[in-house]
């Protein structure tokens, strides 16, 4: 009798809940009907107020993912290993609010790979916020930007991963990007006769990455970035979006200079990596500053992408209070990366990418790795509902190598 009981208590619940998901479902589709009228890719959920004081836009986003993964030691193969998993789910909140030059964008991540990095300088909490930026058009064309959110680095890690060419971005992304920070970013851009267009942007912030509620640990990080278009804006900001699927008529080209500098940064690879901890329980600390260098070219379903990066400390090995090595350092060196790819008629795409990093092994003790990949993408709404796939050959030193490949749907509404 008591387990018959405690399995209707049980079932109970379970039918609670249900209904309560089932409630909230029926009455999201009913509010859905009744507010909004956009297209898939634009959106579930744009709500304008009568008085148009305010706006939200609401787009939730499901990135799953395959990898295999097949490594060769020099004189063995190793196993083949595989992975299934989430790799981004994500909830995305965007509008105005009093004033259309008041804007704002707020995102949350939800998988496990979204909210990784719990740290006692994160409270050991979820990193869940990715992005809580208001943006204010206070003059002409000038933006102030205030929060959380990416910070003018690279061009490849300033696109949004659900608008890349490829299943993800390159190994320099992965030593080299400054990522995210909070802080304010100071932004402007004009036009120049009928086409040239210039863009500037300045951004003050704290230095140690997204999420960060025990700081500032360092100094402060400092980054400015310069960008051209000779020959005038891309359609749909295509200069921020891999492959070319508006296929321009004309030819379009962006170039971009980014400074960073890390004034006594406290991790090993300037606001991103590990902490550098001393044997006092203290941070060592040092300047550090990177350099990007970018260009798109797009035409006519043909796109062409490149960028340099380069990373130096003024003391890249970190030391304790004797002096002693404490085993961190700062990842100095520089890196290349060159892609392109051709978007036939039927929306198939093919794609090539070749990335060089070269670490200072004598500082890093890590080899100079080369990687080439090939990949196919089917665009069935653009980037919001898309097929890629791509295989990799990642030759690290003369000793080690492997082969990865990969599969993912994107699904953006």
């Amino acid at each position: 009798m008591l387990i018959f009981f405690n399995h209707a208590i049980r079932f109970i619940v379970i039918l609670k809940k249900a209904l309560l998901i089932l409630l909230l479902f029926f009455w999201f589709i009913g509010i859905s009907q009744e507010v909004t009228n956009t297209e898939f890719g634009n959106g579930m959920l744009n709500v304008v107020a009568k008085d148009s004081s305010w706006s939200v836009k609401f787009a939730p986003r499901i990135q799953l993912l395959s990898v295999f993964r097949k490594g060769y030691n020099g004189s063995n193969y190793e196993k083949t290993q595989s992975n299934f998993l989430v790799r981004r789910a994500r909830l995305k909140f965007s509008g105005f609010a009093f004033s259309p030059k008041l804007k704002y964008k707020l995102e949350l991540g939800l998988s496990n790979r979204d909210i990784a990095g719990a740290s006692v300088f994160n409270n050991l909490t979820p990193r869940i916020i990715l992005d809580a930026v208001v943006k204010w058009n206070f003059y002409e064309n000038f933006e102030l930007w205030a929060g959380q959110t990416k910070l003018p680095g690279n061009r490849e890690r300033v696109i949004s991963s659900a608008n890349l060419q490829m299943v993800d971005r390159s190994i320099l992304n992965k030593w080299f990007n400054i990522d995210r920070d909070i802080g304010i970013q100071l932004r402007h851009h004009d036009k120049i006769g009928n086409s040239f267009v210039i863009r500037e942007i300045f951004s003050f912030a704290q230095g140690e990455g997204r999420n960060i509620t025990v700081g500032n640990l360092g100094g402060y990080q400092y980054t400015g970035r310069l960008e051209v278009l000779p020959f005038g804006n891309f359609t749909g900001k295509g200069d921020y979006k891999g492959s070319d699927l508006k296929r321009e008529d004309s030819p379009k080209l962006a170039i971009g200079a980014t400074y960073d500098y890390n004034s006594d940064a406290v991790k090993t690879r300037s606001n991103m990596g590990k902490y550098m901890i001393t044997d006092s329980s203290g941070f060592y600390n040092t300047n550090i500053s990177t350099i990007f260098l970018d260009a798109m070219v797009k035409y006519r379903g043909a796109s062409f992408m490149a960028e340099y990066a380069s990373r130096v400390a003024d003391d890249p090995i970190a030391v304790n209070s004797d002096g002693s090595k404490t085993g961190d350092v700062v990842m100095v060196g520089d890196a290349i990366n060159v892609q392109g790819g051709y978007l036939f008629q039927r929306s198939w795409e093919i794609s090539a990418r070749y990335t060089v990093v070269h670490l200072d092994e004598t500082i890093t003790g890590i080899d100079t790795q080369d990687q080439y990949t090939l990949g196919v993408s089917k665009y069935i709404s653009g980037h919001k509902l898309k097929v890629q796939s791509d295989i990799s050959y990642l030759a690290v030193g003369n000793e080690n190598d492997g082969l990865m490949y990969r599969l993912q749907l994107d699904v953006h509404f």
